[in-house]
């Protein structure tokens, strides 16, 4: 049986770089999970490779068809935000192994729903100061930028991957993104472990 490798860590913490890296390495032959969001698109992203852009009433016909695996809720300075994860035939746990991003409340949904012996956690961890110059030269860049939007996930994810809740969920790997070559080596490593 495949395994759903669940990659998460605060923002700006190097993850979707990571993951990125890690998905292209033919060795390991992973197959993403594309994640549904109901969240304004991004300069540079294309609808169906970052995310699937949704809006409320696609949510409301894939959750009334028992297709939502979990959703999570975010209240922007630009309103609700809603990010999901969909059984929508995307995964097929006895032919594939998958690497996705995910926070940590919606790793413990795709855990509960798949089982904890095929959902693997990898957790990064950046020092905070490095992870917020991190963020506003990406907000930089936006043509749009919002910087009240980068500072509210900031605080949030202080709270959210809080050093209880972690231990809460089994998180006891941590993979130290201080150098981007070795931290990828790292975990390439361990997802060989698993597969």
């Amino acid at each position: 049986m495949g395994k759903i490798f669940c990659m998460m860590g605060k923002s700006s913490s190097g993850k979707d770089t990571l993951y990125q890296q890690i998905l292209d390495y033919e060795g390991l032959l992973l197959k993403s999970i594309v994640l549904y969001t109901t969240r304004p698109i991004r300069s540079g992203e294309k609808d169906g490779k970052e995310y699937i852009f949704a809006d409320e009433d696609m949510l409301a016909r894939l959750t009334e068809a028992g297709k939502v695996i979990e959703c999570r809720s975010y209240h922007t300075v630009h309103g609700v935000w809603k990010y999901f994860t969909v059984n929508d035939g995307q995964i097929d746990l006895t032919r594939q192994n998958y690497l996705t991003i995910a926070t940590l409340e919606s790793y413990l949904k795709i855990r509960d729903y798949f089982g904890e012996d095929f959902v693997m956690p990898i957790y990064i961890e950046v020092e905070d100061g490095v992870r917020l110059r991190r963020a506003l030269e990406r907000e930089e860049a936006q043509s749009n930028p919002r910087y009240a939007e980068m500072c509210r996930r900031f605080l949030a994810d202080m709270v959210d991957f809080s050093e209880e809740k972690l231990a809460a969920a089994g998180i006891t790997r941590r993979f130290f993104n201080e150098d981007l070559d070795e931290v990828r080596r790292e975990i390439t490593a361990y997802i060989r472990k698993f597969i």
